[in-house]
């Protein structure tokens, strides 16, 4: 598939000399769903506020489908139309006075006009299953249908990766799923995904790949099953396996499954491999 977008070297300090980003590099395939795992502080939202542009590092550079990046305002427009971002707080990203206005913002500054942008609207609702709240004011919408409207805005630009801190935080397990559900939808559609968390059982049932951060660093990083298996590289972020991957691992050494079987994602394909048979 090949390499969308890549990170080469990026360092970044904040005020009193704190390293979120440490000699960091990354790269994110085409069609991919890469989870940043790692524990609070280990540098993966500064990562992410890096691959748009938000943020510019203090040395190093971001190569989009092998090109540098560059953060004039021209270069900005171009980079952010292909990488989108959508923030932990859906509150920090939201603020017009209602739903389909705030989700025009980035069509219409794109350049698009009036017509495009609606249409851009119309289409990004309808993708997130929130068309109905077009013309409700954001504030007075639920934790999980703020999320909703943070990621349509950011799917109205259309772009070729969607970059998402923490998705699921603040979600009840329902919520969750409905919305990995829409992401799931969107990668189906041609998006590269790559978001952060701390949740090991998250990055398991869901990434294809998995980059384990730690200190501004990329401990380790490659197929899901390999990095979230080894159990020295995540104690080394103060993390533990996934659990269904340890009952999978378990099930495979008792015979309960094939060797070249794939290891449960769900709980359900879990159960499965320790009921009685039928």
């Amino acid at each position: 598939m090949g390499l969308i977008l890549a990170a080469e070297g990026l360092t970044y300090r904040y005020p009193g000399g704190i390293a979120a980003l440490d000699g960091l590099d990354l790269g994110i395939e085409r069609g991919e769903r890469l989870a940043i795992l790692g524990p609070n502080g280990a540098g993966k939202t500064t990562f992410l506020l890096a691959l748009n542009g938000t943020l510019r590092p203090q040395a190093g550079r971001i190569l989009l489908d092998g090109a540098a990046t560059a953060h004039d305002r021209a270069g900005l427009r171009r980079w952010r139309s292909r990488v989108g971002l959508v923030l932990q707080e859906a509150d920090d990203q939201l603020f017009a006075a209602t739903v389909a206005e705030d989700v025009s913002f980035g069509p219409l500054n794109l350049g698009l006009d009036e017509g495009a942008a609606a249409a851009r609207v119309a289409e990004a609702l309808a993708a997130l299953g929130i068309a109905e709240l077009a013309d409700r004011p954001p504030h007075m919408l639920s934790h999980g249908q703020k999320k909703r409207v943070a990621i349509a805005g950011a799917v109205a630009m259309r772009p070729e990766v969607l970059l998402l801190d923490e998705p699921t935080a603040g979600l009840d397990g329902q919520g969750a799923q409905r919305l990995l559900a829409t992401l799931e939808d969107l990668r189906r559609g041609g998006a590269t995904l790559a978001f952060t968390t701390h949740d090991v059982d998250l990055a398991w049932a869901w990434a294809d790949r998995v980059a384990l951060f730690e200190g501004g660093k990329v401990l380790r990083q490659g197929p899901a099953e390999a990095v979230l298996a080894d159990r020295a590289a995540l104690a080394g972020a103060g993390l533990a396996p996934p659990l269904l991957l340890e009952l999978g691992l378990a099930a495979r050494a008792g015979g309960r499954l094939a060797a070249d079987a794939p290891l449960p994602r769900t709980r359900d394909q879990a159960l499965a491999l320790f009921s009685p048979p039928a």
